[in-house]
């Protein structure tokens, strides 16, 4: 059984040029630094009928559960950070049924996904 993380943006207005570019930056740095090569890394899809969707995507976590904590971490991490760069919008983040709430000032969050003693991955991060 596999469990995605799963994200979605919606805005009346399409994204600005600057706002793109901000974009695409942020996830070519997000997947130059993803820990794991072999797993999947932060993914977006084409917008679908809805013209309020300015993204959308998911990541499917790992197998394995030392790895899931930080792939978690990381992808969070890039959503928060796309987050702030696209002033506006209106997020869903989401662990298949479970809401990731939106903190202020930390970003996308959940209880213990920095906890290094929950981290049993061996060649992680």
């Amino acid at each position: 059984m596999s469990v995605s993380l799963y994200y979605r943006v919606r805005r009346t207005e399409p994204l600005t040029g600057a706002e793109s570019a901000a974009t695409e930056r942020i996830t070519a740095a997000h997947h130059a630094s993803f820990p794991y090569g072999d797993e999947e890394a932060l993914y977006f899809w084409s917008v679908g009928d809805d013209p309020r969707e300015v993204l959308a995507g998911s990541t499917r976590m790992p197998s394995d559960p030392g790895r899931c904590l930080p792939v978690i971490a990381h992808v969070l991490d890039s959503l928060t950070e796309l987050r702030r760069a696209l002033p506006g919008t209106d997020w869903h983040v989401h662990l298949d049924d479970l809401d990731v709430p939106w903190d202020e000032a930390e970003g996308y969050a959940l209880p213990g996904m920095r906890d290094p003693e929950l981290r049993t991955d061996p060649e992680g991060p």
